[in-house]
């Protein structure tokens, strides 16, 4: 594998400098933002798995950054890479503290999100301009498939889980977006992915904290 090789994926990006995406690589610290209102909301409260989501939700800013400007191979594995890990850590938390399971059947489930995006990504595919957003897509899905499940059992964090799913639907369709608009507007749309992604994790987080809050009620 070429771990330098140059990508080019974005409308803002017009050539292989550091600064060629400035409100793409900027906008990132929404990130950073995010984390640090999660962080200063978690204080004082036992709840390890969500300050490892704060942690995680900070690197995926750095991540970002990296791939924004080095736009190399080896920095869109650090870009995605933080990703994948907070959507891991977060189906285990959901698991064992929302729905109550025992560790391993918890980790057990966790991981079988990786056979379910290797079935639904490519369905995902066959949605006309949606391109490589496609690979997202099945995230969104399953927080709207346990929200419906948890709706009678915590109908608030069922709600508020919805909610996050929607912002991340939103956030998918900027993504996906961007290519398709550089004619019109050259900017692209990918910095409005970061902005709605941050909201989005962090608001998750908040989700989860509120739902152990109200476990231990």
């Amino acid at each position: 594998m070429d771990w330098t090789r140059q990508i080019d994926s974005y409308c803002e990006r017009l050539s292989p400098v550091y600064w060629a995406e400035p409100v793409n690589a900027v906008t990132n610290a929404a990130f950073l933002i995010a984390a640090f209102i999660m962080w200063n909301r978690l204080r004082g409260q036992s709840a390890p798995l969500a300050h490892l989501l704060v942690w995680i939700l900070a690197a995926i800013g750095i991540g970002s950054y990296l791939f924004h400007t080095h736009a190399q191979v080896w920095a869109a594995i650090a870009d995605t890479t933080p990703i994948l890990l907070y959507i891991l850590v977060y189906i285990f938390a959901v698991n064992r503290d929302i729905w109550g399971m025992k560790p391993w059947v918890a980790l057990l489930l966790t991981l079988m999100f990786i056979p379910y995006a290797a079935l639904t990504v490519p369905i995902f595919q066959l949605i006309p301009g949606l391109g490589s957003s496609a690979g997202y897509a099945p995230v969104p899905l399953l927080i709207l498939i346990y929200a419906f499940l948890l709706r009678n059992r915590v109908p608030q964090i069922a709600k508020g889980l919805a909610t996050g799913a929607l912002i991340l639907i939103a956030s998918i369709t900027f993504r996906a977006l961007d290519l398709h608009l550089c004619g019109q507007f050259p900017l692209g749309t990918h910095f409005m992915w970061h902005i709605l992604n941050a909201i989005m994790l962090g608001w998750m987080i908040e989700v989860y904290r509120r739902a152990l809050i109200t476990s231990r009620a």
